[in-house]
């Protein structure tokens, strides 16, 4: 970038797209901590961050406030090509390249007035984490790059202990172009409800044209009208899937009590565990008329005995039918002693096969994620089994699934079929 630009310093709204204006504002406010930003090729999320780290630095350090940041991607040696030079970028493209110091050894930028600095770090040294140190002040600030490479949403809540101390108020970012497996560990995260977060997807198409060049457009459309599923996922950012995902009709959402007490079509469902499975209950509602599955409520539980399990499943089901895996018939009589309406479901050679398929020819499976989230995590997750040359196995698998068999039970008098046969 021209260093001409120190001249004078740039406004931040100048150099991000307006799909971001808004966000800007929440993040100036400090609204929330963590922000999720996907988005396919052009989005100018990356951009977005680092003129954000930039701008929030110096707006602090300003303001007298010792505040850092730390910037990280899954291998180190990714880091130098990426957010290093994105950073670099940022800084010139405001105009204040005087005022900050940039080094590779070790990789590290320093803003001279206040001596804050970013520090970059690679996820495959774990040592170089844990020695996450400042002299003063504290790391308000943290970027996860491509975080989708990361192994998965414990990995950065570890990183993130270690981080968040010592401060008021933080600014972390996490940005990834969308994998296309949906039951990718961020595809799923980003669906769900966060304490503190917010979730922003942006596009190429949300982009000043004359930023990303009159070519970029050109390749862009090709692609989509020569193959629509490539567009999709490059330039759009869809999990488009691979092929393998069970469910394409999941919703995951909070449902309000509003919408809640117009429920009546309440079903509930339980499937048998103990030590290695959990005990797992589900509450549902079904709109037979848009053919719509709603899930309200889920116990999900190891080691629970059968009369905590009524304990906790009581003030849900009240006095409504549940219907329950029937092969522990001792297991239902003692949750009828213990007050509940429990009976065993119709099973039959196929009813596994024909209860998910009527679940995938649902309109949509609306799961309230943040009172189920064993449950969401199940839907979004299931997937076909690919055979040793690589190719989709037929038979659905039978793991990880527990609260796909409760609420297959739950539904058991919605799918229309009396074939099937009743088992003791």
């Amino acid at each position: 970038m021209d260093e001409t630009l120190d001249s004078q310093k740039i406004p931040l709204s100048a150099l991000i797209a307006p799909s971001f204006h808004p966000l800007h504002r929440a993040i100036s406010k400090g609204r929330y901590t963590h922000h999720w930003l996907s988005g396919g090729r052009g989005s100018t999320k990356s951009s977005f961050v680092s003129l954000e780290l930039i701008v929030g630095m110096m707006r602090d350090g300003d303001a007298g406030k010792q505040t850092h940041a730390v910037v990280l991607r899954r291998y180190a040696v990714t880091l130098r090509e990426s957010v290093y030079a994105q950073l670099n970028w940022a800084i010139y493209a405001l105009g204040v390249g005087q005022l900050w110091k940039a080094q590779l050894s070790p990789m590290s930028m320093t803003y001279l007035p206040t001596g804050q600095k970013i520090i970059f770090r690679g996820a495959d040294d774990p040592m170089k984490l844990k020695s996450l140190k400042i002299d003063a002040g504290y790391f308000k600030y943290a970027w996860y790059e491509e975080c989708n490479e990361f192994e998965g949403e414990e990995k950065l809540r570890t990183i993130n202990q270690s981080i968040l101390r010592g401060g008021e108020d933080f600014a972390f970012f996490y940005s990834f172009n969308p994998p296309k497996s949906k039951s990718n560990w961020c595809n799923v995260y980003v669906m769900e409800q966060h304490p503190q977060t917010v979730c922003l997807h942006t596009t190429y198409r949300t982009v000043p044209r004359q930023w990303l060049g009159e070519q970029f457009f050109v390749e862009a459309e090709h692609l989509r009208d020569t193959k629509p599923n490539a567009y999709d996922h490059e330039y759009l950012g869809l999990a488009v899937g691979c092929g393998e995902q069970v469910f394409e009709n999941i919703t995951l959402r909070p449902i309000a009590q509003e919408e809640r007490d117009s429920f009546d079509q309440l079903r509930h469902g339980i499937d048998w565990g103990y030590a290695a499975d959990p005990f797992v209950f589900n509450q549902c509602h079904y709109d037979k008329t848009r053919r719509r599955l709603y899930v309200l409520e889920e116990v999900h539980q190891v080691r629970l005995s059968n009369r905590q399990a009524a304990e906790k499943i009581a003030p849900i089901a009240q006095h409504r039918p549940i219907l329950c895996d029937s092969a522990e018939p001792k297991s239902i009589a003692e949750l009828k002693d213990y007050g509940l309406r429990v009976s065993g479901a119709k099973k039959g050679p196929d009813s596994v096969s024909y209860g998910i398929k009527w679940l995938q020819d649902l309109e949509e499976i609306i799961i309230d994620s943040a009172r189920c989230p064993n449950t969401a995590r199940e839907f979004s997750q299931y997937e076909l089994a690919r055979d040793k040359d690589g190719n989709l196995m037929a038979q659905f698998p039978d793991k990880d699934n527990h609260h796909i068999d409760a609420i297959r039970y739950a539904c058991q008098g919605d799918m229309g079929r009396t074939s099937m046969k009743v088992l003791v």
